[in-house]
């Protein structure tokens, strides 16, 4: 049944793709309603631009400012906002791309990256990019992961920001118990031990069980294994050997060191559970900086990257990236590109990412003074940066992979921590619909 679904889910988009290429291109002016079969052109530099923002509500306020900052440098150019709730951002594309409508540029995030620049909706950018002042100012860990998302060959996604996974830790259930902040994984399952009393309710971690539990495992796995890539050759690394022991001694934590309820657990039922107090240590993103300050006050918890090996050595998961895409059909390239450009600045990044909460794309941004001040994102944004960060990048770009990794098997993780399941059967089942899924993407691609 799910290898229908999934059958059924290509068949779509290469019907959507062939929808496209049939349909004749209409007179848009620079308004950007045109569709992924439209070639588009460079057009003016000036007039009318129109720019999707894949988070509006959300992110609409920011958005309108670093419009009117656009607007004020480039008088000669206006442009069109338009707000779609995230949730709906990638049915709206896609019915774009088939009936035309899309805009001139917009938010495209690496989760539906690949499926939109498939449908041959989105204008390749490495060119524009090496002859921008934005080249070798952005960050090249940010880029590699906007290429990979894209399908690897070509950059289709100019990144603006990410978040990256944090080790939350109460500072002060650290100090009374007279442990090292856990910079290590060594030092991350001493702390977990020692600071779970289950007779008073206290535990040392609490392990994502529920929805969106694969990523986080998987970033334990190969965190702690040292393995820096996802593939070798045309087979998966998550079933390797040392995966399979590192992910055997993360889920060993389940009901040893963390709350039995953490199996049916979310990030928002996590976070609520860790704010209460009785948990040492919390593995998220920066994103929930904001609750852990509300519930716990400043000076009772700290922000780290995600632990390193014994030698220091990093190694962690890609995160989901936010970034803008230029679209073929626009009849004003020039514009559209002209406005990334200016998003995409030392000020302006800087602006968008304080107020998002995030990491700027923009490695001159990534050094301002509010980052300085928001100690988990500094650290947050050197980890990305470093020298000796090594990234393994998710398949976004697999059609498979958004059900692979919920449907397909946070079930299966779920049986894992209950002992229903081996670690090593649950790898092993994953790597095969990997496995397969990159096969059917290499013959199809």
């Amino acid at each position: 049944m799910k290898t229908s679904i999934r059958r059924n889910r290509r068949a779509a988009v290469a019907v959507a793709l062939g929808s496209v290429l049939a349909l004749t291109a209409t007179a848009c002016g620079d308004d950007g309603s045109g569709s992924a079969g439209d070639k588009g052109n460079e057009g003016s530099g000036k007039g009318e631009i129109t720019f999707w923002d894949n988070n509006g509500g959300v992110r609409t306020d920011i958005w309108k400012q670093i419009i009117s900052d656009f607007e004020k440098k480039y008088p000669g150019v206006k442009v069109d906002y338009v707000g779609i709730p995230a949730a709906s951002a990638q049915s709206k594309y896609d019915t774009a791309i088939q009936g035309g409508g899309l805009p001139d540029v917009g938010g495209v995030g690496t989760a539906m990256l690949a499926e939109v620049a498939v449908q041959g909706a989105l204008e390749p950018l490495d060119g524009r990019l090496a002859k921008s002042p934005l080249n070798g100012k952005l960050s090249q860990n940010l880029l590699a992961s906007s290429k990979a998302a894209g399908g690897g060959d070509e950059l289709y996604q100019i990144p603006t920001s990410s978040n990256n996974g944090t080790l939350w830790y109460r500072t002060d259930l650290f100090k009374k118990a007279g442990l090292d902040a856990p910079t290590t994984w060594e030092k991350f399952y001493t702390a977990a031990d020692k600071l779970t009393d289950k007779g008073k309710n206290r535990f040392g971690f609490t392990i994502r069980g529920g929805e969106g539990s694969i990523a986080p495992a998987l970033d334990a796995a190969y965190s702690q294994s040292g393995i820096t890539s996802f593939w070798n050759g045309d087979k998966t690394t998550v079933n390797d050997p040392k995966n399979i022991a590192a992910l055997e001694k993360y889920v060993a934590l389940y009901k040893k060191d963390t709350p039995s309820a953490d199996v049916n657990n979310d990030f928002t039922k996590m976070v609520a559970q860790w704010d209460s107090g009785t948990i040492g240590m919390l593995s998220h993103n920066l994103g929930s900086y904001q609750d852990h300050l509300k519930a716990l006050g400043a000076g009772k918890f700290r922000g780290l990257p995600n632990p390193t090996q014994a030698d220091g050595t990093r190694v962690q998961m890609s995160n989901p990236v936010d970034g803008l895409s230029l679209f073929k059909s626009s009849k004003n390239k020039a514009a559209a590109w002209k406005f990334v450009e200016f998003a995409l600045s030392h000020e302006e990044n800087s602006k968008f990412n304080q107020s998002a909460g995030q990491i700027p794309a923009n490695t001159d941004a990534a050094k301002d003074a509010w980052i300085q001040k928001a100690e988990p994102t500094k650290l947050a944004a050197e980890a990305l940066n470093g020298a000796g960060t090594k990234i393994v990048q998710l398949p976004y770009y697999l059609p498979d992979w958004n059900t692979i990794s919920k449907a397909d098997n946070e079930p299966n993780f779920q049986k894992v921590l209950l002992g229903k399941m081996s670690a090593k059967d649950f790898l092993n089942t994953l790597a095969d619909q990997l496995n397969k899924a990159q096969a059917d993407w290499k013959q199809n691609h």
